[in-house]
């Protein structure tokens, strides 16, 4: 059985389109999580469906003390502002303002959606895609958070099409469970913060007796 670090929520955009997307989801974030190195110290994932629905229940756990509770969600767009909060305070379609006693450590990103991530790790896309992936039609930036949603998408239709093309409801998950975390970490800054900040909040729970 993983045990979970005490008292550290994530709360992360992803699944909601029924109880198999929302396992397929916390699954995917907890067990890439534990490859990073937190197992013995994982946290509590929430898979919460849309970003909006994410943030809401990050306000809740602020308003109710919950303080060792983190925020992940897409940035939807190039991150322009030093602080991810006014990130998302500026960014049309979202306007939230920070929680009382939330600080920048709280919000993490993916730039610009989750699929940099998985971008990031090639090896994932040729196991998963064997032969029927056009390694070529993928971004060759060496950080996917630089590449504009619509073109990471793009890209992996490209790439996959032989395969069917990318889904997001079916492939995503599966994907991000298997992505490397080394990888990951070497790749894209904003991950980085996000485990930085989780292993600075992480603790070793107590073997049970």
């Amino acid at each position: 059985m993983v045990k979970r670090s005490a008292g550290v929520s994530v709360f992360v955009e992803g699944g909601g389109r029924g109880d198999s997307s929302t396992i397929e989801c916390r699954k995917a974030f907890s067990r890439l999580i534990e490859r990073a190195g937190f197992q013995g110290r994982m946290p509590n994932v929430v898979a919460c469906g849309s970003r909006g629905r994410a943030f809401d229940y990050f306000q809740q756990a602020c308003k109710e003390g919950t303080r060792d509770s983190l925020l992940l969600v897409d940035s939807e767009g190039p991150v322009a502002q030093g602080s991810p909060w006014e990130h998302v305070r500026r960014r049309q379609g979202d306007g939230w303002e920070r929680p009382a006693g939330a600080t920048d450590d709280d919000l993490h990103l993916m730039v610009e959606c989750m699929e940099a991530w998985i971008v990031a790790d090639r090896q994932v896309l040729r196991g998963h895609y064997n032969q029927a992936l056009r390694e070529n039609a993928l971004p060759g930036r060496s950080n996917p958070e630089e590449v504009p949603k619509v073109d990471l998408y793009d890209a992996l239709e490209r790439a996959t099409r032989l395969a069917g093309g990318y889904r997001k409801g079916k492939d995503a998950f599966k994907l991000l469970e298997a992505v490397d975390p080394t990888v990951l970490r070497a790749s894209c800054l904003w991950a980085r913060r996000f485990f930085d900040e989780l292993d600075r909040r992480s603790v070793s729970l107590p073997a049970p007796r």
